[in-house]
C-alpha cells in the first residue's frame, strides 16, 4: 500500500473518503499522526481525529500538547471525549488531566464510568509531582505458594489488561509486596517450581508519596524499567514505566534550563506560548534584577569618592565582577547537576564549600597573576595590587556563593535550580563591588 502524503490527507478528508483515511493512517505511527493534526486547520484536524480507529485517537491525543488538547476537546462531543478519555492508560489520564483547568478536569470526570472514575479520582488523590500521581494502577501480581503453571495462566488471562509483564510482582494475600520475578525466569522455569523459588526479594520499590523524581533516581541507580509502587503499609498499589520516567526526565531537565536562565518554567514549547504567557514567565525575574543591580549601583555610588581619586579603578570593575559571576555561576551549574541526579546530598555542603573553596583560589590566583600587570600599567605598583587582591577574594567568595545558594534553597524545601544564574551573578556583583572598593579604601588609604 502507498504511503499518503500530507497534501494527499487533505483531499481524502475533503473528499470524506473515510476507508481510505483509515487505510492511510494504519501506516503512520503515533507521534507521526500527532504532528500532523496539530498541523491542520480546526475543521480538518477534528475530521480526521473522528476517523481514527478509537484505541489510536486515544494515543494520539495523549501526544497532544495542553493547548493542543483543550482545543481538540472544545471541538468533540461528550461521547467522543469519554471514549477518548476511557481510551487513555491511567497513568496518562492523570497526567492529561493534572494539567487542564479545573472545569475541563472536572467535566471529564464526569464523563468516566463508574469504574474508571474511581480509577482517576485514586490517582488524582495523590500529592501533586508525587509517584502517585505518575504511577499506572493496573498490574500482574502472583503469589509466592503459586507454581510457574499457575502463574503463567494467570499472567495469560490477566496480561492483555495491563501496560507490562517484562517482571511479575510477588504479593501475599493481603497484597503486600514481597518479591519480584521476571517473564524470563517464568519461562525458564520448571512449570512445578514456586514462586517463592525462583523470585528476588526484597524487590525495589518506591512509595507513591514520594517525589517523582525519586522515581527517575531510583530507576537510573538499580538499572530497572518498572519499579513497583507501594503505599505507606507496603501494599502494592501500581507500578510506574520507562516511558513515564522518560517523561519526567524531560520535563524536570527543561524545567531547571529554564529557571537556571531565570525563566519561569513553561509547559508549552516558545511557538505554542502566548505573548503574555512569555511575558509574565520571564517579567518577575527581570524586576527582580532591576532591584538588584539599583542595589549595586547604590554601593558604587557611595564609593565616589575613591573613584574620583584613582580613576584607574574604574577600568578593572567590570572585570573583577564578571570573573566573580562566572565563577559563582558555574560552581552553582555543577552543584544543582549533583543534587539532582543524586550525586551530592545537602549532608555534604560543608565537603562541597571546601573542595570549592580550594578550586576558587586556585582560580583565583591565576586570574591575579593575569591582570596585576595591566593594573601596573594602568595605575601604579599600588592600583596593581589592589586588582589582584580583588580578583582572588571575589572569585574565592564567588565559588562558595555558588556551591551555597543552591544547596541553601534545598534545604528550606525549594527547588535548587532557582538559583540561576542571574540570580548568582547579581548577588555577586553586589559583593564584587563592596569587596573592590573596601580592598581599595584600605590599601591606598581613599
Amino acid at each position: 500500500m502507498a504511503v499518503f502524503e500530507k497534501p494527499e490527507i487533505r483531499e481524502l478528508i475533503e473528499a470524506r473518503d473515510w476507508a481510505a483515511l483509515r487505510e492511510a493512517m494504519s501506516q503512520w505511527r503515533v507521534p507521526d499522526i500527532a504532528d500532523l493534526l496539530s498541523e491542520l486547520d480546526k475543521e480538518h484536524r477534528v475530521l480526521l481525529f473522528r476517523a481514527l480507529p478509537r484505541d489510536v485517537a486515544a494515543d494520539v491525543f495523549a501526544e497532544f500538547d495542553g493547548p493542543d488538547r483543550e482545543a481538540l476537546l472544545r471541538d468533540l462531543t461528550d461521547e467522543e471525549t469519554r471514549q477518548i478519555i476511557e481510551g487513555l492508560s491511567p497513568d496518562d489520564r492523570t497526567a492529561i488531566l493534572e494539567e487542564l483547568p479545573g472545569q475541563v478536569t472536572q467535566r471529564l470526570l464526569n464523563l468516566l464510568s463508574p469504574e474508571e472514575l474511581q480509577k482517576a479520582r485514586f490517582l488524582l488523590g495523590y500529592p501533586e509531582g508525587s509517584v502517585g500521581r505518575l504511577m499506572t494502577p493496573d498490574y500482574v501480581a502472583v503469589r509466592p505458594f503459586w507454581t510457574v503453571e499457575m502463574a503463567m495462566d494467570h499472567i495469560r488471562k490477566m496480561g492483555r489488561q495491563v501496560e507490562t509483564v517484562n517482571v511479575v510482582y510477588v504479593t501475599d494475600r493481603l497484597w503486600h509486596l514481597v518479591g519480584v520475578v521476571s517473564l524470563r525466569q517464568l519461562v525458564l522455569a520448571q512449570p512445578t517450581d514456586l514462586i517463592s523459588s525462583i523470585m528476588t526479594t526484597p524487590a525495589v520499590s518506591l512509595s507513591a508519596f514520594a517525589d517523582r523524581e525519586e522515581s527517575l533516581r531510583t530507576m537510573n541507580k538499580y538499572g530497572l524499567f518498572v519499579l513497583p509502587v507501594v503505599d505507606s503499609s507496603g501494599v502494592l498499589v501500581g507500578l510506574v514505566t520507562g516511558d513515564d520516567i522518560l517523561e519526567v526526565a524531560t520535563e524536570e531537565a527543561t524545567e531547571d534550563f529554564h529557571k537556571g536562565a531565570g525563566v519561569s518554567p513553561l509547559r508549552v514549547g516558545f511557538g505554542d506560548a502566548s505573548i503574555g504567557l512569555l511575558y509574565k514567565s520571564r517579567i518577575g525575574w527581570l524586576m527582580a534584577l532591576i532591584i538588584m543591580n539599583l542595589i549595586t549601583a547604590g554601593v558604587i555610588a557611595r564609593y565616589e569618592h575613591a573613584i574620583s581619586k584613582v580613576m584607574a579603578l574604574v577600568f578593572f570593575m567590570p572585570l573583577i565582577i564578571g570573573c566573580g559571576g562566572n565563577a559563582g555561576a558555574q560552581a552553582a551549574t555543577l552543584v544543582i547537576r549533583d543534587l539532582a541526579t543524586g550525586d551530592a546530598e545537602y549532608k555534604d555542603v560543608f565537603k562541597l564549600v571546601l573542595k570549592e573553596l580550594a578550586v576558587s583560589l586556585m582560580l583565583g590566583l591565576t586570574i591575579s597573576l593575569i591582570i596585576w600587570g595591566p593594573g601596573v600599567l594602568q595605575g601604579g605598583k599600588a592600583v596593581g595590587w589592589v586588582v589582584a587582591m580583588s580578583g582572588v577574594t571575589v572569585v574565592a567568595l564567588s565559588g562558595i556563593l555558588g556551591i551555597a545558594t543552591p544547596m541553601l534553597l534545598g534545604r528550606l524545601g525549594f527547588d535548587p535550580a532557582a538559583s540561576s544564574s542571574p540570580l548568582i551573578t547579581s548577588l555577586i556583583d553586589i559583593l564584587g563591588v563592596i569587596v573592590y572598593f573596601a580592598i581599595a579604601s584600605r590599601y591606598l588609604g581613599i
